[in-house]
């Protein structure tokens, strides 16, 4: 009998190891990247939101009055405050909740004057974002 010498045409386990290890290595640089920008993106959401709040709380004061609005505003919390105001955006849900991005909280000034501030997180690790 004779017989065939055939030669085997796959990957040893070196190669195999040499591959993983190096898409491994990538993964491990590009997952930070990735994490960060998605942050930095959800960030820029809440951002975007609270100044269609100020702008919705500027043309409810010109629609109503600057009196008018600073009465009606005092002692108010944020979920009245954002009832006032919320026929004057675009989009609109029917709770400050529901309009906040996750991990996001809105507080609408003492006065219909001052901006709209925003927060990350809750509790000890809340951080106040500047925009």
């Amino acid at each position: 009998m004779t017989r065939s010498s055939k030669k085997s045409s796959g990957f040893s386990l070196v190669e195999v190891l040499a591959a993983v290890a190096i898409i491994g290595i990538l993964v491990f640089i590009a997952i930070p990247n990735v994490v960060q920008s998605r942050r930095d993106a959800e960030e820029h959401f809440a951002i975007a939101r609270a100044e269609a709040l100020n702008s919705a709380v500027s043309q409810y004061i010109q629609s109503v009055g600057r009196g008018n609005a600073g009465t009606t505003w005092t002692g108010k919390d944020n979920a009245e405050k954002y009832a006032l105001v919320k026929g004057y955006l675009a989009y609109s849900p029917a709770t400050v909740g529901s309009y906040m991005p996750n991990g996001y909280t809105y507080n609408f000034g003492f006065t219909p004057d001052t901006k709209v501030t925003i927060t990350r997180g809750s509790g000890t690790s809340a951080e106040s974002i500047f925009y």
